[in-house]
C-alpha cells in the first residue's frame, strides 16, 4: 500500500498524515495514526465518508470558543469523538486580533512580519497544558487515528506536530519540513487570499492595485523556517530541550515511553 501524505479534500486543503517520518535512531513514525489539519467546518458528504474511511476516532480542536463561534463547528463522521482543547493567552489574543484588524482594514502596516515569530515562541508557554492534554490523548490507542487542527493548521497545529515529531526523535530538519508543507497544500488558497487583499488595501488607501505594499501581508500568509524555528529556540532557551519542555508541561514518563511504543516502528516493519 502506498503511502499517502496529503489527503485530498474540498473543504480543507490542509489535511496530512504526521507519520512516515525517520527518526535520528533509524525508526520511523507509524503513519494512518497522525494526522494534522486546518478547520473542519467546510467538510464536503465526500470529505466526511473519506475520514470515515480513514477510522479517525478523535478530533481535538485547538481553536478557542470566540474562534469557534466565528468559524463554525467541525462537521464529522458519526461517532467520532471532539475533544475541545482551546490555546488562548491574553497575549495571542491581542496578536491575533491586532492580525485580524490589519487583513480586514487593508493597513497591513500594523502587521510586523515578526509576527509569526512571536507567536511560534508564546505558543511554546501558552499551549504547555493543551498540548500535554493532546500528548496524552495520542499515547491512547482507543483514541486513534486521531486528528488535531487549529484554524489553518498553521501555527497552533504546526506547534504542536513539531513538538510531537520531536519527541518522537524526528530530526528538527525534516520536522522544519513538516511544517513549510502548508505552503504547498495552502498555495492556491492563499494565492488567492493575497488578491483579495491587495484589492482590498488598494480600495480603503484609494491606490492601485500595483502600488499596494504586499510585504508584510506574503510574510503573514506564506510560511518561513524561521517561525517555526522559533518554537524550537524558545523550547531550548526556555527548558533546555523538548524533553525538557515536556517534563515542565507535566507529560509524564509513562506518557512519552507509551507515546513512543505506540507511534514509533522498526524501519523494516510493514
Amino acid at each position: 500500500m502506498t503511502f499517502e501524505r496529503h489527503i485530498e479534500l474540498d473543504g480543507q486543503s490542509n489535511f496530512r498524515d504526521v507519520g512516515g517520518y525517520e527518526t535520528i535512531d533509524g525508526r520511523r513514525v507509524r503513519s494512518g495514526q497522525v494526522y494534522r489539519s486546518g478547520r473542519l467546518t467546510k467538510l464536503s458528504d465526500a470529505d466526511v465518508e473519506r475520514l470515515t474511511g480513514l477510522g479517525i476516532r478523535t478530533v481535538v480542536n485547538l481553536l478557542t470558543e470566540d474562534d469557534v463561534e466565528f468559524y463554525g463547528h467541525d462537521r464529522l463522521p458519526e461517532g467520532v469523538t471532539a475533544v475541545p482543547l482551546p490555546i488562548d493567552s491574553d497575549t495571542a489574543t491581542r496578536l491575533a486580533n491586532d492580525a485580524s484588524h490589519a487583513l480586514k482594514s487593508g493597513d497591513f502596516s500594523a502587521l510586523p512580519p515578526e509576527i509569526n515569530v512571536d507567536i511560534h515562541r508564546l505558543l511554546v508557554h501558552d499551549g504547555l497544558d493543551r498540548y500535554r492534554e493532546l500528548l496524552e490523548l495520542l499515547a491512547d490507542p482507543t483514541r486513534r487515528p486521531l486528528v488535531f487542527h487549529c484554524s489553518h493548521g498553521i501555527h497552533r497545529t504546526g506547534t504542536g506536530a513539531a513538538i510531537l515529531l520531536s519527541l518522537l526523535g524526528v530530526p528538527w530538519d525534516t520536522v522544519r519540513d513538516d511544517y513549510l508543507l502548508s505552503n504547498v497544500f495552502r498555495a492556491d488558497e492563499v494565492r488567492a487570499r493575497l488578491e483579495q487583499l491587495r484589492s482590498l488595501a488598494a480600495s480603503a488607501n484609494g491606490i492601485k492595485e500595483s502600488d499596494v505594499d504586499m510585504t508584510n501581508v506574503e510574510a503573514f500568509m506564506v510560511q518561513q523556517p524561521s517561525y517555526i524555528d522559533a518554537s524550537m529556540d524558545e523550547i531550548e532557551s526556555s527548558f533546555g530541550s523538548v524533553d525538557g519542555w515536556a517534563t515542565a508541561a507535566g507529560v509524564s514518563s509513562d506518557t512519552l515511553t507509551q507515546l513512543r511504543a505506540e507511534l514509533l516502528m522498526a524501519n523494516a516493519e510493514e
